[in-house]
């Protein structure tokens, strides 16, 4: 168990590594930190924390960077996240409020986190499964032209223009009833099962004209996004050294299965980082992931984070993940 100043030195030497990306010795550790105790006595400490694997020296006569153990145990003792200054709130704040729909608030928040944490990041789409049907509508915008709209408890609209010639006041009561009755409530999946078959109900003689308008309904319930995670920030990554290399880094984050199951993995109500080799993925092991989940309501809805170098910004990184999240899970919940 290390004492109070050894992890004190080896709080010092992850905040300067961090900073300055490079070794930490213990006249720059005196120099800058008030630790009370002579250069003498830091590399004492520093030996200690490199006997117990916290630490470990690059090169020859170099000085000190932190190990994966190092950054983990930091991260673990960790008294305070530090906060975000209210002007920082205030732009995160007027950013997500401007969002039209869920796909706009997806791509605001991978946006804003990319910037907020100099990180690259990745944010999931609200589970399909946990999204019903809020909203069904048929609009007659003029004779033979009809707008079919859906909406879904995340926020989500897709809406398209259907031509339809001859399409009268009773054709769109029906369809509008019949339409509302198959899908508002539903899950995406039920909805699309029940709207196929609630067709069958339609009397004959109006089945003809309710059919087109179905077909476009079933269109528009099918429109997932075509990406279950978006990823941004990628260029931040430039700069920095990873242990195996930046193409398996690359290449994992063009792959959509890996980073559902990297957040999946990882991501809770709370905060979670995993450091180094913590992160099972293939291509992520040389990296951490600050991540966590936001909620639609009492329901975790999905995930996002951040993923960087070990050699990370953890209080402040942290502190950006937690908030961006909880501003997601506000806005969906209160929409």
């Amino acid at each position: 168990m290390l004492d109070d100043r050894k992890l004190e030195v080896l709080r010092a030497i992850v905040t300067d590594y961090v900073a300055s990306r490079e070794p930490v010795g213990s006249k720059a550790l005196v120099e800058r930190h008030r630790l009370g105790v002579s250069p003498a006595t830091v590399r004492n400490d520093m030996a200690v924390l490199e006997e117990e694997g916290y630490i470990t020296q690059p090169h020859t006569s170099a000085g000190r960077i932190p190990t994966d153990k190092g950054y983990r145990l930091f991260v673990d003792r960790l008294a305070t996240i530090k906060p975000l200054s209210a002007a920082e709130r205030t732009a995160i704040n007027r950013f997500m409020a401007g969002a039209l729909d869920v796909d706009d608030l997806v791509a605001r928040t991978v946006k804003l986190l990319a910037q907020l944490t100099h990180q690259v990041a990745v944010v999931q789409y609200p589970r399909a499964q946990r999204t019903t049907i809020a909203h069904a509508e048929l609009v007659q915008l003029a004779p033979g032209r009809l707008l079919v709209i859906v909406v879904s408890s995340t926020g989500r609209v897709d809406q398209q223009i259907l031509e339809l010639a001859g399409f009268g006041p009773e054709a769109l009561h029906l369809a509008t009833v019949k339409l509302r009755e198959a899908v508002v409530g539903w899950s995406t999946a039920e909805a699309i099962t029940r709207l196929a078959s609630a067709l069958d109900e339609v009397v004959p003689a109006m089945r003809q004209q309710v059919t087109p308008v179905f077909a476009v309904a079933l269109n528009l319930l099918g429109a997932e996004p075509t990406a279950q995670v978006l990823v941004a920030g990628v260029p931040n990554l430039a700069g920095y050294s990873f242990a195996s290399g930046l193409r398996p880094l690359l290449e994992a984050l063009e792959e959509q299965v890996v980073l559902l199951r990297l957040l999946d993995e990882a991501a809770t109500d709370e905060v979670t980082v995993r450091i180094g080799a913590e992160n099972t993925e293939e291509g992520f092991q040389s990296t951490s992931l600050v991540a966590a989940g936001y909620s639609v309501g009492q329901d975790r809805a999905a995930s996002l984070g951040v993923v960087g170098p070990t050699r990370m910004d953890y209080p402040s990184t942290i502190a950006s993940v937690r908030a961006v999240a909880r501003y997601v899970s506000r806005i969906l919940s209160e929409g």
